[in-house]
């Protein structure tokens, strides 16, 4: 099978995970693209004795890691995504991210990240721990399904959050988030007869510079490289751990996020 084949469907997902491991839409699309060019050029190789999809994030995490551009940055203020960069390293929060929004087993995340799966569940444990003691927000959760809005708001509420408010319709959720000034918002994007997700987070983005995750049981139709694309998305059915790792790297990443008092 020639390359592009059996590698396009890993692609939307793979650039998912860039995203979330670089914090940016535009660094992350880029590590991916030079990971292809690296493997046309014949600079870097697939292992052929592993599955096309753990190749791929193989590749991909040899070639990020070897280029110079993407280590700690200066020291700079707690509130700013490159500050907590420097708390926390880059094989942890590729762990998690790995193992929670990924779905890869131990074993496959410690194969991509060359570690043991003993060094890996540890480096999971290090970094969930590190991310949820440095950051602490103000959610709103956009979600037409009452019990997807109550599972949502009781993971957060564990995570040590605060759900200010739950809006089912556009309307709603742009009023919510202009009262309540949530430093995150989840939001489904579709609501049904309430409108669109998407609608009513381009309206709350015109007047407050905060992280999104947009919630969907389609996440590769947003992930199509033909229109902006969001940065955090959460497939549905979600798991807990999969909410946990990508709420932590939205707000680890947003400059504007700082720990609630």
């Amino acid at each position: 099978m020639p390359l592009n084949q059996a590698l396009a469907p890993h692609l939307p997902y793979l650039r998912r995970y860039a995203r979330a491991l670089t914090g940016s839409q535009e660094r992350g699309d880029a590590a991916v693209r030079a990971t292809l060019a690296a493997l046309v050029a014949g600079k870097l190789s697939l292992d052929q004795d592993e599955a096309p999809r753990v190749a791929i994030y193989r590749a991909f995490q040899q070639n990020w890691s070897a280029d110079p551009d993407q280590g700690a940055p200066d020291s700079s203020p707690l509130a700013t995504p490159e500050a907590r960069l420097k708390a926390l390293s880059t094989p942890k929060r590729a762990a998690v991210l790995l193992t929670s929004v990924e779905a890869f087993s131990l074993e496959e995340a410690g194969f991509i990240l060359g570690m043991s799966a003993k060094e890996l569940e540890a480096a999971i444990v290090e970094a969930q721990d590190t991310i949820d003691k440095m950051l602490a927000s103000r959610v709103l959760v956009i979600e037409d399904e009452p019990i997807i809005a109550m599972d949502l708001e009781a993971l957060l509420v564990e995570l040590g959050h605060d759900v200010v408010a739950k809006a089912a319709t556009r309307d709603e959720a742009v009023a919510m988030a202009r009262a309540k000034r949530p430093g995150l918002v989840l939001a489904d994007i579709n609501l049904g007869e309430g409108g669109s997700g998407i609608d009513a987070v381009s309206e709350i983005l015109r007047s407050f510079d905060i992280p999104v995750i947009f919630v969907t049981a389609y996440p590769e139709k947003l992930l199509t490289g033909e229109r902006p694309e969001p940065a955090y998305l959460i497939a549905k059915p979600f798991l807990p751990e999969t909410v946990q790792a990508t709420v932590g790297q939205a707000l680890f990443f947003h400059p504007q996020t700082v720990r609630a008092a």
